[in-house]
């Protein structure tokens, strides 16, 4: 679809860059927190004739504190949410301790992206996750994750490969008599890209899996039950090539969450 005359405005959460130590000093504005989003994940919206709209974060020591920026507001003027990928979800976040240094995650993400899930579902608007994002959604509604597939795991498949990256595949199951079994009548499995080291371990209360690696059972997909839209998938359909036809095609998820996003603005219009 042509990028033409945007008429959704769909938030997305901010990654945020950390300054690095002494070890990458690079120096300007490198020495700086930034709050950046992939493009890939800005082009896979525009695509489809939306306008991304990045979601900044604030902490303690932000000019802007949190009682001054409520993002009730964001809920309020933005039709839909898109939780990004990124950093590990913090342990803390969980109620767990990190079992290495190395898994502390972003608490200050997960703080702001824990809000901003809340804003969104309590305002009635649609939320989809990505990847870390679908973790958060476990997450913000009582779920817990594997720290770390490889050691608590040590069965499964090699999840991410940095060596790779996006083109680390492997196979996906949709479970049947699912939402996402619906939007994919012709098929119940394909390939995916898997870049994660953390999965979801217990799921939250009210949510049901749409989807697994049959290999190892590592959960892929899952959606909250009820009314509304709040839904995520492991992996990153913002990385899968156009016209790729060798790996499972996303598009039908990416159109049935901007399917449910008009839909509620169609309705609050009336």
């Amino acid at each position: 679809m042509p990028f033409k005359s945007p008429s959704l405005l769909i938030g997305v959460s901010a990654r945020i860059y950390y300054p690095s130590g002494p070890v990458l000093d690079l120096g300007g504005v490198w020495t700086k927190t930034l709050h950046y989003l992939e493009q890939s994940v800005a082009q896979l919206l525009m695509r489809t004739g939306s306008l991304p709209v990045m979601i900044p974060a604030v902490d303690a020591q932000s000019v802007v504190q949190r009682e001054e920026l409520n993002l009730r507001h964001y809920a309020d003027s933005l039709d839909g949410l898109v939780l990004q990928g990124g950093n590990d979800v913090a342990p803390e976040t969980y109620g767990e301790t990190p079992l290495n240094p190395a898994w502390a995650g972003d608490a200050v993400r997960d703080r702001y992206e824990t809000e901003l899930i809340r804003a969104f579902v309590d305002a009635g608007k649609p939320v989809f996750g990505i990847c870390r994002g679908l973790q958060m959604l476990n997450v913000a509604f009582g779920g817990t994750l594997w720290q770390d597939i490889n050691t608590q795991l040590p069965n499964a498949l090699k999840h991410v490969r940095p060596d790779m990256y996006e083109r680390n595949l492997h196979s996906v199951q949709i479970a049947p008599g699912t939402h996402l079994s619906a939007l994919y009548p012709q098929t119940n499995q394909g390939l995916i890209n898997s870049i994660h080291h953390q999965a979801i371990k217990d799921l939250a209360p009210g949510f049901v899996v749409e989807a697994r690696c049959p290999e190892d059972g590592v959960i892929e997909a899952i959606r909250r039950t009820g009314t509304g839209f709040v839904a995520g998938v492991q992996w990153h359909p913002e990385f899968r090539p156009r016209n790729e036809v060798d790996t499972f095609d996303d598009s039908p998820i990416l159109l049935d969450f901007l399917k449910c996003v008009r839909e509620f603005k169609t309705s609050k219009r009336r």
